[in-house]
């Protein structure tokens, strides 16, 4: 199991995504989990992975201007995605080869598109055997480049971001021949990538593919008990280095609080979420916004919370701050791109607006009204139990897996 970041502790979507996949097939089968690593990657999450997997490998991943420069100049001499480049570390291939060396794999599971490379690379060089290869694409990377770039209002940067939606495309197109199967989070997604083929080629491959939401653990995490602030409170929770998650709360901020704050001047907002940028940092200037950074336990935030925004403009796959805010029991005002690929019903368990007028009309409708704010917290529990718990959804994992393996005889 090939993973870019570490699965655990569940503090963002994709490792929320990885996590739940990789405890679901650990139950079952038995799994190396290959991850790179980070700084803060604390030493208890390895301990609590060793607790699912047989083994767990790690790599520290490296960042620094070299290595984004040498990333550059080799996607654009090669045509490869330079975020994909940017991750070829030949520390990776080594411990990839020395198990191989030592032990032979049925499957090799790449998360996420970031790692396809690698799990081409390991079926590839197991000696004497091919093992089958599953891809899960958390996003149609591509459609998420292109929407940033639509999104970037400066030249340069829209140019790069057209530029990588090219190359994503074309790396993308590629992997749906190259993986025995692929799991996409969303129909949107599939049909994204299907689309990337001739014709001909989609009806051929499209058996490959298996549609499998992501899901949050029901069982073991209760509804949070709101604990009105004496402010107004309007919360945003999500990584801060993440380009969307960026754009979409300086919109939020600039466009949309302004008009909130017309009818509600003493609402507060408070912005939670690992790295923002100076651009974020700054918006505390105004003493109603808070800008939290990283918290190990948001809990108190979100108890204040009277409404969760997701204002988001660029995307693809599932939101899960969405799965989240309804498992904890929070009213949402989400853009449309936000809530893509989510079975949602508007008005009853989530608001819906897209323009900065109808955005701050559904945030001040959550402060205004208590019956409606109560309404979207109970119906949206009960939705996310009903269709996004763990157990539901990946069930489908094990029909995906029972196909995949049919023809691979017995691990020696």
């Amino acid at each position: 199991f090939l993973t870019q970041i570490l699965p655990y502790p569940l503090d963002a979507g994709p490792k929320v995504r990885a996590y739940h996949m990789l405890s679901h097939l650990a139950q079952q089968h038995t799994v190396t989990l290959v991850s790179f690593t980070r700084p803060d990657d604390p030493d208890s999450a390895i301990a609590h992975l060793r607790q699912v997997c047989r083994e767990v490998y790690c790599v520290p991943i490296k960042r620094s201007l070299w290595y984004n420069v040498r990333a550059a100049v080799k996607g654009l001499t090669t045509g490869l995605p330079i975020l994909i480049a940017r991750d070829e570390m030949p520390e990776m291939t080594d411990l990839l080869r020395q198990l191989l060396k030592e032990r032979r794999f049925d499957a090799i599971h790449a998360d996420q598109t970031a790692m396809a490379g690698y799990g081409q690379w390991t079926a590839g060089n197991a000696s004497g055997y091919t093992p089958r290869t599953l891809l899960d694409q958390h996003n149609a990377v591509h459609l998420l480049a292109d929407r940033m770039a639509e999104q970037e209002p400066r030249a340069l940067p829209r140019l790069v971001m057209k530029r990588e939606a090219r190359a994503f495309a074309r790396f993308e197109a590629n992997l749906c021949h190259l993986y025995d199967a692929i799991i996409t989070v969303t129909p949107q997604d599939r049909e994204h990538l299907l689309g990337l083929l001739p014709p001909f080629q989609q009806a051929a491959l499209a058996s490959k593919f298996t549609v499998i939401p992501i899901s949050v653990d029901t069982d073991h995490t209760s509804p949070l008990t709101h604990q009105p602030a004496p402010q107004p409170t309007i919360v945003h929770l999500g990584t801060m280095f993440w380009p969307p998650n960026v754009e979409g709360i300086l919109w939020f901020v600039r466009a949309v609080l302004p008009v909130v704050w017309q009818q509600r001047p003493e609402a507060r907002l408070i912005i939670i979420g690992k790295n923002p940028p100076p651009s974020v940092q700054t918006l505390t200037a105004d003493p109603r916004i808070q800008v939290t950074g990283y918290l190990a336990d948001p809990t108190p935030h979100l108890q204040a919370a009277d409404v969760f925004i997701v204002p988001l403009h660029a995307g693809s796959g599932m939101r899960v701050k969405i799965l989240d805010a309804w498992l904890w029991g929070l009213p949402i005002v989400s853009t449309a791109t936000g809530a893509e690929g989510i079975e949602t019903r508007p008005g009853q368990n989530i608001l819906l607006a897209d323009s900065p007028a109808a955005f701050a009309q559904a945030v001040l409708q959550l402060l205004s009204d208590p019956a409606l704010n109560h309404r979207l917290r109970q119906q949206g529990r009960a939705w996310v139990e009903a269709h996004y718990s763990v157990d539901a959804v990946y069930r489908k994992v094990d029909d995906v897996y029972d196909r995949l393996l049919q023809q691979v005889p017995a691990s020696v």
